[in-house]
């Protein structure tokens, strides 16, 4: 089998409401659906959440005459081929390899997209060439996969603790799990969120605190004594883009919180430092937005060597096949509570994983990803 094209479909919806986190506003969804194609029939589907899309767009096109040809099921040589895009190397300077020369510093998280992208496309091909959905093809047995629902995102001018009500609609949902968005405000008005949302949803669902990075070391201290009592499940992301491993490692030892991260690392080899460092109790990976599915389940092998939990951040349709795979080493894949947060997904998409009410996401016994598109609106929503 040999691939013979790669296509991008870059997508965008605006949001019925625009929102926040503690860090950025989120005013449209935005995708970039991978399509691979082979001269069996096979057609592969990967995607990418992160951009901006016309980089990605670009370095994706760039890929193509380096897929064409190739066997789309040695997934890790292709991986490793594209990966080398990334660094100098011998005979590489002036693409005298065969290859790209090195790509531009500054260039290096889209083209981690980009790879993305690819690299979940050859798998949903491999799924669909043995005729097994992935999670199979992994050793996976689990079909049900246990599932949380993100929300609390700030709404500008909208009532402060809407939160709590939002999150007791996931659980009467019949979501098990809820996570909170925090670290926006003054940190005594996210306790109160915090205590308004554990009163809401009473004591037998988890709840889980999304921070996107708010404080340094002893604020973070601070507020996490602060919202013990309501017995969080783990502090995601909770430190300042520049603190290091070390700093986390220093939280960890202070606070009775378990810690989560890595959604927003490019790579392996800096999630792993994470790991090593007994920082961490989940690490969150997403292989949409970075790496891809091969890279994601680098890492979740490395975790479950080191006994910390796989979360895979966000795509349950996809990320629901590592958490099979990983068994009793994972903890659950991330949905969005609000369909109206990703209207695209929920456009595009029919069939493979989705969630049956009962908090688990149902894996479908399709090949592959086991999703169908519905391509007009594909192109009903290009942008």
């Amino acid at each position: 089998m040999k691939i013979t094209d790669l296509i991008a479909h870059p997508m965008s919806a605006p949001l019925e409401r625009p929102v926040w986190t503690a860090h950025e506003p989120f005013r449209r969804a935005e995708l970039v659906l991978v399509e691979i194609r082979t001269d069996q029939g096979i057609v592969g589907l990967g995607e990418v959440s992160t951009g901006p899309q016309s980089l990605v767009c670009k370095l994706l096109e760039e890929m193509r005459p380096l897929l064409i040809g190739q066997d789309p099921l040695k997934l890790d040589a292709i991986w490793q081929r594209l990966f080398s895009i990334t660094c100098p190397r011998p005979g590489g300077l002036g693409g005298w390899d065969g290859l790209p020369p090195p790509l531009p510093r500054n260039q290096r998280p889209q083209f981690m997209a980009a790879l993305a992208g690819v690299d979940i496309a050859l798998w949903d091909i491999a799924g669909k060439h043995a005729g097994l959905p992935v999670f199979r093809l992994l050793g996976g047995t689990r079909t049900e996969v246990f599932t949380y629902a993100v929300g609390g995102f700030y709404v500008e001018g909208g009532p402060v603790m809407a939160c709590a009500q939002e999150l007791a609609g996931f659980a009467a949902r019949g979501f098990k799990a809820v996570k909170l968005k925090t670290g926006a405000l003054a940190p005594a008005d996210e306790v109160a969120r915090a205590r308004a949302v554990r009163a809401a949803i009473g004591p037998g669902v988890q709840l889980m605190l999304d921070m996107n990075a708010p404080y340094d070391v002893g604020t973070c201290v601070r507020f996490a004594r602060d919202v013990e009592e309501f017995d969080i499940l783990w502090l995601e992301e909770p430190l300042h883009w520049y603190l290091q491993p070390s700093d986390f490692a220093t939280l960890a030892r202070s606070v009775p919180i378990p810690l989560a991260h890595g959604e927003r690392e490019w790579h392996s080899h800096a999630v792993g430092v994470f790991i090593d460092s007994g920082a961490i109790r989940y690490v969150q990976f997403d292989c949409t937005r970075y790496g891809g599915f091969s890279e994601a389940m680098r890492i979740g092998r490395h975790a479950a060597a080191k006994g910390v939990m796989v979360a895979p951040h966000s795509a349950a349709h996809i990320q629901a096949h590592i958490v099979s795979a990983f068994g009793d080493a994972a903890y659950a894949a991330e949905s969005v509570g609000d369909e109206r947060m990703h209207p695209i997904h929920h456009r595009i998409f029919r069939g493979g994983a989705t969630y049956g009410g009962d908090g688990m996401v149902h894996l479908s016994a399709e090949p592959g990803f086991g999703l169908d598109v519905d391509w007009k609106a594909v192109a009903a929503l290009r942008s």
